[in-house]
This record gives C-alpha cells, sequence and structure tokens, in this order.
C-alpha cells in the first residue's frame, strides 16, 4: 500500500482549478487521469514495483489529517447537485428558478437579470457556450436556460439547447457582480443572489441563496431517485431505468457488478456504430449529474 501510494502521488495530476474555469474543456480537473494513476499504481505494487514515500500521506506535517483513517468515511460527506453544472452556479440557478416559480415569470417579460455571487462563480463568465463543457461551467447561460425552461438538464445544455435563442438572449443581457460579502464565505458556504427587473416595473429579489443538496442537507433518496428518472427516462425505455435503478440502489446486495454493467450497456442487437454512440450518450448523461469542486 505504502508503495502504491508513493507511485499513484508522483504520477496523479491535479489540474490547475481556474484554468479550467476560465477556459471549459472536457479535462475535468484531471480526475479521471487521476483515477487511472491510482488504479495503475496500485496494480504496480501488488507486482512488485517500487515507489517514493507518499508524502502527503505519510509525512508527519499531514499526520492529522490521515488520524482518522478507517473510522470516518469522506465518501459520506460528498454531495450530489440538483442541476447538471458546476456547483459554483448551483445557488444562481436556484435563485432564479424561486423567482421564476414564486412570480410566474414568463422569459418575455424579464428586462434585466443581476446575479451576485462570490468571486469564483463570477468567473464563471461565459455566455455562449459552443459546447456542453462550456456550459456547465458558465452561470450566465444556465441561469437563463433555468428561467426559460424550469429546469436544468442534458437537453438545455448540449445540442440544440445551446442555440435556444430565448436562453441566448437573456444570457447576454446577465449583469454578474462580485458580493463582497459572498466572497468572505467562500469556501464553507456559497451564497448567491438573483434581482429580475420586469418590463411591468417590479424587481423581484430572491435574497441570498445557498446552493442545495449540500453534504450537510443532503436530498432525500426520493429526490436522487427522481433525478436518475429524468435523466435516463430521455433515452432508456422505462423498463431499463427500472432494472438499473433496481439494481445501482441495491448493488450491496449483489454477489457481483456483472448484471449491473450489463444493463449498463447498449443491447448487443444494435448495429457498432448506433451501439457506440448509445453508450457515449449513457455514459454523458451520467456524468452531467455527478458531484464535482
Amino acid at each position: 500500500t505504502a508503495h502504491a501510494l508513493g507511485i499513484a502521488e508522483y504520477h496523479g495530476p491535479r489540474s490547475q482549478m481556474m484554468r479550467c474555469i476560465d477556459a471549459p474543456t472536457m479535462v475535468k480537473d484531471g480526475s479521471g487521469w487521476g483515477a487511472m494513476a491510482g488504479v495503475s499504481a496500485a496494480m504496480l505494487a501488488d507486482f512488485g514495483f517500487t515507489g517514493a514515500p507518499a508524502v502527503t500521506v505519510l509525512g508527519d506535517e499531514v499526520a492529522e489529517l490521515w488520524s482518522d483513517l478507517g473510522s470516518r468515511w469522506l465518501i459520506l460527506d460528498q454531495y450530489f447537485k440538483p442541476y447538471a453544472v458546476c456547483r459554483w452556479a448551483q445557488p444562481a440557478i436556484a435563485g432564479a428558478l424561486q423567482l421564476r416559480d414564486a412570480y410566474q415569470l414568463h422569459p418575455s417579460h424579464i428586462r434585466a437579470i443581476t446575479v451576485e455571487s462570490f468571486h469564483q462563480a463570477i468567473r464563471l463568465a461565459g455566455r455562449t457556450p459552443a459546447n456542453t463543457e462550456e456550459a456547465q461551467y458558465s452561470l450566465p447561460f444556465p441561469v437563463a436556460a433555468a428561467l426559460v425552461h424550469g429546469q436544468l438538464g442534458p437537453r438545455q445544455l448540449s445540442g440544440a439547447g445551446l442555440e435556444d435563442e430565448q436562453v441566448l438572449r437573456l444570457s447576454q443581457g446577465i449583469e454578474m457582480v462580485e458580493s463582497a460579502a459572498f466572497s468572505d464565505r467562500f469556501p464553507a458556504q456559497r451564497f448567491a443572489r438573483v434581482i429580475i427587473e420586469t418590463d411591468d416595473g417590479r424587481r423581484l429579489d430572491s435574497g441570498p441563496v445557498e446552493a442545495t443538496w449540500s453534504a450537510e442537507q443532503p436530498p432525500t433518496d426520493e429526490q436522487l431517485r427522481q433525478k436518475f428518472r429524468w435523466l435516463a427516462g430521455d433515452l432508456l425505455p422505462p423498463e431499463r431505468v427500472n432494472e438499473i435503478e433496481g439494481k445501482a440502489w441495491r448493488c450491496h446486495q449483489l454477489a457481483d457488478a456483472a448484471g449491473l454493467l450489463e444493463a449498463l450497456l447498449p443491447p448487443a442487437d444494435l448495429p457498432p456504430l448506433e451501439r457506440d454512440h448509445s453508450a457515449h450518450i449513457v455514459s454523458s448523461q451520467f456524468q452531467l449529474g455527478a458531484a464535482d469542486e
């Protein structure tokens, strides 16, 4: 294990976070390569390959960080996202949807939108995304899409959704303002405030809104299952959605992962090109619902 940690530390990349924010791409903070390096390191160590001591794990200065190893499970402190975009944009989207629902707003009646948030969220500045990565690492575009459609999923953040004229009109007109108070509370808390001015002169204010579905206030099991059914139901027939949900939800009771993997793969009788396309779409769909940052 010590050698595996040393090998993984040597090879494991970590992308520069704000550079990914300013230029959204598919690298996803280097998480994929980091996972590959970790698995490869464990396999190499198992075969006798040696690694230097992992100072990020074994160094005296970080001993406190690892003192609860085996007693505290950090994966239980993870969170899920209600919307398929960067966590930093979530409070602004929640605030916009609150106003939309409370006042039954129609996009054509919105004259101006102002979003106040912390510095890192304001850096999510792309307004006319050319692809889904740019849409996921934007703040104005998903806020506008949520106001137009009342929801935010793959259909709003990819394909034809990126060319929606109503969404683009609102996105380009959103004013983003950094709030010193919100910046001071980041990263422990993520806040935004949304102000919408309507064509009849009203000024609607969400007040400070915090990102929902945090580790401290997680979604209910039913909320998670509803999100899965919504995302998967866009692509798969109901019986297959139910099969995947049932096996994934009870995966701790499965003898092995073979049945779950089989349910996740495209049907074997699809033509090769269509099967590859289906697998790509399904994997992208699940990626859009994952946690990050």
